[in-house]
């Protein structure tokens, strides 16, 4: 396996937890989610074969070739690119995500910014962000919260990741206010 950026880091996701994390977020066929962070596709698959249009997120260019070349048939777009730097859908969209930690607040931010058509996210980061961002005060709260809850998901531990992160981690799940289901077409 190659190394990972050194600028970020790089906690693969096993594929066992992949799946839970898809099937908890509730994906439907049609779905477009954004899998930001994907790596060699653990949650990209489990995605693809609930039939959801899948973007996938990475910079690695190994890994992103790795995306390719798996997905070559289904319905997946690879982005390589710094998830710092992503470009959101103009369309309702979802998030699952194992997302790099080191930008994860910069991506919760993009995602919960005023343009944004972010219907509902599973993401995992670090547990101080997610608590920071369901019990604190995180970057913008003030306007986001009119538009988005969040809450922490369920259980994660560190070992479920490789390697394991040096602290613990979270699922933490926004969900845009006043969406029915929570549907993301």
């Amino acid at each position: 396996m190659p190394a990972p950026p050194p600028r970020w880091g790089w906690h693969q996701l096993s594929n066992q937890q992949a799946q839970r994390l898809v099937d908890e977020a509730g994906i439907r066929r049609g779905d477009l989610v954004l899998d930001i962070g994907a790596g060699f596709g653990a949650i990209t698959a489990p995605l693809v074969r609930r039939g959801a249009k899948v973007i996938a997120f990475e910079l690695h260019p190994v890994r992103a070739e790795h995306l390719r070349s798996r997905f070559a048939r289904d319905r997946v777009t690879v982005v390589q690119t710094d998830a710092a730097d992503l470009r959101l859908p103009t369309r309702p969209f979802r998030v699952v995500a194992n997302p790099p930690f080191g930008v994860s607040v910069a991506i919760l931010r993009r995602l919960t910014s005023p343009r944004s058509r972010l219907v509902r996210g599973d993401l995992i980061v670090p547990r101080h962000t997610a608590e920071r961002w369901v019990y604190g005060s995180p970057p913008g709260a003030k306007r986001w919260r009119k538009e988005f809850a969040c809450s922490i998901g369920p259980g994660l531990s560190r070992s479920s990741l490789r390697p394991p992160p040096p602290n613990d981690v979270a699922i933490l799940v926004i969900r845009r206010l006043g969406s029915r289901a929570g549907r993301g077409r």
